[in-house]
């Protein structure tokens, strides 16, 4: 028992039984890929939506589905959003050397594809790809593969962009434009653009004046309910014969807001602070959330410090009011010295633009639910 693993994961893509519900949201996407549709899902960070697309695609039949995931996180322009997604198409298709350079020369011949193996005898692909004037061919060369794929195929096609947000990062809105022109034309395949800021994912599909606008349906990711946490807390920790009650879920709840990550996180430093055969107390909890605090402290602190005194004011009501909290409002002004509206403002903006803060239905909340317990106790 004493060396049963910690059954609370976090910071990275969460699977299988260490997935906490979102049976709905699970039914939706499936039914999304399913459909052909083409959705946009964001949240803010840390919110699991890699683990739910992952999970989502797990689920879909191999034999009916070509299933392409496309992470855009290390990319830096037209050309490596290219390069990423070609890489992503040709080894969804192909598992064996051979096979991998002959689909990436069919579907890919501009982008002069090569094939290496890797320390593990795994073939990779990869492709030589300079900016020139027709970096837009080539572009549309790798976005229309996957009708390509489906024409000729007999499978549906499933595309998902993950931090699709950092296409706003490329300096133009080349890739916009040519995907908006592809997927309104792509019958049959399923485009799934993840997005972990929240704003600018809101930005690029509700302004009128960007290339994606009104291109697909919206699907915001929120926390998980407490009804929820409940049960797969409770179980995970009798389980290692460890025993928490609903009032203790109730408080980790409350001190997380519900947040995958954060929530995992605790539980996970609680669960090794327990003991076999013990009972959580209250004062453990508070141990567990002092020993992630006192790890985060210096983080903390020198995030504090380079802040301005406006902004550090607005995260101090941020963090003592409750949700939902109206931060120009005159009460929230003057309680917490903000001066004006304006002031009020433009910290907001300020805040929100380094991710310290995010949107949340007409006011704000602090993205680090731990930063926030931080704040709490020392202003």
């Amino acid at each position: 028992m004493r060396n049963m693993r910690n059954p609370f994961h976090y910071g990275g893509v969460v699977t299988g039984a260490a997935f906490c519900n979102r049976q709905k949201e699970l039914h939706d996407l499936k039914r999304a890929m399913e459909n052909g549709d083409k959705l946009f899902v964001y949240s803010e960070r840390r919110m699991g939506k890699t683990s739910l697309v992952k999970t989502a695609l797990a689920q879909l039949d191999a034999e009916r589905f070509y299933k392409i995931y496309v992470d855009l996180w290390p990319t830096e322009g037209e050309l490596t959003f290219a390069t990423a997604t070609a890489k992503a198409i040709s080894e969804a298709l192909s598992t064996t050397a051979d096979k991998l350079l002959e689909t990436a020369k069919r579907f890919f011949g501009r982008l002069a594809p090569s094939v290496t193996l890797d320390e593990s005898g795994k073939p990779q692909v990869s492709f030589r790809l300079r900016a020139t004037k027709e970096t837009g061919q080539e572009l549309e060369e790798v976005l229309e593969a996957p009708t390509k794929l489906s024409q000729h195929g007999r499978k549906q096609v499933v595309v998902v962009f993950d931090e699709f947000q950092q296409v706003l990062e490329y300096g133009s809105d080349l890739v916009e434009r040519k995907l908006r022109s592809i997927i309104q034309t792509h019958e049959g395949t399923a485009y799934i653009l993840l997005g972990s800021r929240k704003h600018l994912i809101q930005q690029m599909v509700l302004d009128e004046s960007r290339p994606l606008y009104r291109a697909g349906g919206h699907y915001p990711l929120e926390p998980i309910a407490e009804k929820h946490w409940l049960p797969f807390i409770q179980e995970r920790f009798e389980r290692a014969d460890k025993q928490i009650s609903a009032e203790q879920v109730h408080s980790i709840y409350e001190l997380t807001q519900g947040h995958p990550f954060y929530t995992q996180h605790l539980c996970h430093a609680l669960w090794e602070l327990c003991e076999p055969g013990a009972r959580i107390s209250d004062d453990l909890v508070e141990e567990a959330v002092q020993l992630l605090l006192e790890r985060e402290s210096y983080a903390y602190a020198t995030l504090w410090e380079s802040l301005s005194q406006n902004q550090r004011r607005f995260l101090e009501g941020l963090a003592h009011e409750p949700p939902g909290a109206k931060p120009f409002s005159a009460a929230f002004i003057q309680t917490y010295r903000l001066g004006a509206a304006s002031n009020a403002q433009r910290a907001a903006e300020a805040l929100l633009s380094r991710d310290v803060i995010d949107r949340d239905d007409g006011s704000y909340l602090m993205a680090d639910r731990f930063f926030r317990i931080w704040v709490q106790r020392t202003t």
